[in-house]
């Protein structure tokens, strides 16, 4: 799967990982399809990579908002590849709270709709327009799909049980998910990001960032969106890998606090 002169769709690409990603895939010669609910700062993101980038706000949740983004891929020449990072962290909330108090429902769920539901809508929709596409290569390939998780979905930290549930979520669709789409000739992939440091780490007090940067075996740093980017455009382009989810962390073990 070649990324030059196809066509991709990025979720969350207004911002940190998504952004970083659909600039990657614009500048490698993709059409791309930047769908956030953010449609302004979409927009002004499409607008700066200039031709061959299209915006299209709307929820990763709703089929419609989904399914219209899939549409503005096809009308472009046909979706080969997607990055599916739309999702993020909610509030932090103990199962049972120290006063008793259990876990709110409403919060959990709405956690698994902001990361699981959208991952899903988007893998299910999109395969269903490769599918419809015409192979490429000896391999019969017609497209090639990564996910983002976390690896709090492999060691959530005390507070985080929405959020690493959530995430476990994503990690244990990707290999059932690659054996769905196999007969249609689409590759699912997934990464476990560590810590990045995205746009929404600038506004953490100093200490706090050093403090978790000296837990990263090594490089002793945060991750950065473009080391994101790199690894989601191997993920695209290497045909023999399917099914796999990769920790971009530094080696990094998550404590329980």
């Amino acid at each position: 799967m070649e990324v030059e002169r196809t066509v991709a769709l990025v979720t969350g690409a207004a911002s940190g990982l998504g952004e970083a990603t659909a600039r990657r895939l614009h500048a490698s010669g993709a059409s791309v399809v930047l769908f956030d609910r953010d449609g302004d700062r979409a927009a002004a993101v499409a607008r700066d990579l200039g031709d061959r980038a299209v915006a299209v706000p709307g929820d990763a949740t709703a089929e419609a908002d989904t399914a219209a983004a899939v549409e503005a891929a096809t009308d472009l020449g046909g979706l080969r590849l997607v990055v599916a990072c739309a999702g993020g962290a909610t509030a932090s909330a103990r199962t049972v709270a120290r006063d008793g108090t259990p876990h709110d429902l409403q919060l959990f769920t709405d956690t698994l709709q902001l990361n699981v539901v959208t991952t899903f809508n988007t893998i299910r929709l999109a395969a269903a327009a490769m599918a419809a596409l015409d192979p490429v290569g000896d391999d019969g390939e017609r497209g090639a799909i990564v996910t983002t998780a976390s690896i709090a979905g492999y060691e959530g930290q005390v507070g985080q049980i929405a959020y690493a549930t959530a995430k476990a979520g994503i990690i244990g669709m990707t290999l059932v998910a690659a054996r769905d789409l196999a007969a249609s000739g689409i590759r699912v992939n997934c990464i476990a990001p560590g810590t990045i440091g995205t746009r929404a780490w600038d506004a953490a007090p100093a200490d706090v960032r050093t403090t978790l940067e000296a837990k990263v075996p090594f490089p002793r740093r945060f991750g950065t969106p473009d080391e994101f980017a790199d690894l989601a455009t191997h993920l695209l382009t290497n045909s023999y890998l399917n099914g796999e989810v990769i920790r971009l962390d530094g080696a990094v073990r998550f404590d329980p606090r």
